[in-house]
């Protein structure tokens, strides 16, 4: 079901305080934009720079590898507000999402890896709308750029709210950006496909999925425009990924229940049952990041695999939940970070050498994504907020796995 959206006259946030320093915070980032305290992200020290790693008979990296870092954030979700205030940051001429993401940029950029989650579609020409059918600047895609993303999942419930312009303008931005891309396809073999990413020597490969499309059809002779869940075919995939040379394979799930902190009888039985398929010993998944509830949930390791269950939103409006509240907790997201490290011998698996999240929230005030532990650091009064997304994640035990909260 598509969450729903109002202009909201208050917003019940953390206090008038917080918002005063949280403004203050903000224009002394904006005023420092300049000069970031985190590295650009061309500065990164992954095997983008390096030569790419050879390739084994088998499928896999040889020679040299290290540890790698990979971070990944919840949904981006440009309402008719995001895309006003998007069109304020650039002055009024065109549209600059940069801003507005630059809150999220010393996590994303110093990361090895960073994966985002696009679950609109673009527009052209202007034509850009909110809910209830999304069409975003495409403009969105040199922000999620700036900020140090490389790759987005593009499946979810709003994918054909466009039909196939929609996702034939979206992955056009994507690749213009720079950003690789897994979910959707302007063909099948695009569609199937998973994005390939490089880092510490490893090849990683990056498989997206979503529940459904809001009960629009497939496109007629199109069923590979977007990917829909079922666990078979993504076992599938995975494993072809592995055969295909990857050494890590990621799986972005578009999943859950709206406005529920924990997950739904679904997400927990596709998670038992990924995380248990293995080949020749192997797990064929090394890591489930999910998407779509707007709120965070809880992260658990599974079988021996870190499963995200929901990450909350990075980005959106103002949030009305089902019972037609205006709920704060829509605003509210982590980020995940985990350390990957080689294995002891060729052909084992990259194992999660530590495992972080980090507590962010968007503050639709001022239309920025605010790192709440940093803010904290600040002197900010958002405690609150940051000790219950703390309680979510750690509601399932993932904590005594060895989770910890990173800044």
């Amino acid at each position: 079901m598509t969450q729903r959206i109002r202009a909201a006259a208050r917003h019940p946030h953390p206090s008038h305080r917080a918002l005063a320093l949280l403004a203050a915070a903000v224009a002394a980032a904006t005023a420092a934009c300049g000069a970031p305290a985190a590295p650009d992200h061309d500065e990164r020290r992954d095997s983008r720079q390096q030569p790419a790693p050879a390739l084994s008979a088998a499928g896999g990296s040889t020679g040299a590898s290290r540890p790698f870092t990979l971070v990944a954030s919840g949904d981006v979700l440009p309402h008719a507000s995001i895309i006003r205030k998007a069109r304020a940051d650039a002055g009024g001429d065109g549209y600059d999402f940069a801003p507005m993401l630059a809150g999220a940029r010393r996590v994303v950029a110093p990361a090895d890896l960073a994966i985002c989650h696009m679950e609109t579609v673009y527009g052209a020409n202007g034509d850009y709308t909110g809910y209830p059918t999304f069409k975003s600047p495409p403009q969105v895609a040199t922000g999620l750029k700036a900020t140090g993303y490389d790759a987005c999942s593009t499946a979810s419930n709003h994918t054909l709210d466009a039909g196939t312009a929609g996702i034939h303008r979206t992955l056009a931005a994507l690749d213009k950006a720079g950003i690789k891309h897994a979910g959707s396809g302007r063909t099948a073999t695009e569609g199937r496909s998973p994005a390939w990413l490089r880092a510490g020597g490893a090849k990683v490969a990056q498989l997206a999925y979503t529940y459904g499309t809001n009960d629009i059809p497939l496109p007629q002779g199109r069923p590979w425009s977007v990917n829909l869940i079922d666990r078979e075919r993504i076992v599938a995939d995975a494993r072809a990924a592995r055969t295909a040379g990857a050494d890590v394979v990621v799986v972005s799930l578009h999943w859950g229940s709206e406005w529920q902190d924990a997950p739904d009888r679904q997400q927990l039985r596709l998670g038992r049952q990924l995380t248990a398929a293995r080949t020749a010993g192997r797990p064929d998944i090394d890591l489930i990041l999910g998407t779509h509830a707007h709120v965070p949930q809880a992260y658990e390791k599974v079988n021996g695999t870190w499963v995200v269950y929901g990450m909350g939103d990075q980005i959106a409006g103002d949030m009305i939940n089902h019972a037609g509240a205006h709920d704060p907790r829509g605003n509210q997201g982590t980020v995940g970070r985990f350390t990957f490290a080689p294995p002891a011998a060729p052909g084992g698996r990259w194992e999660v050498a530590k495992a972080e999240f980090v507590p962010h929230w968007f503050d639709t005030g001022a239309g920025r994504v605010v790192n709440l532990n940093a803010a904290l650091d600040r002197g900010a009064d958002v405690r609150d907020v940051r000790d219950r997304i703390r309680r979510v994640v750690l509601s399932r035990g993932a904590a005594e796995d060895g989770l910890v909260m990173g800044k």
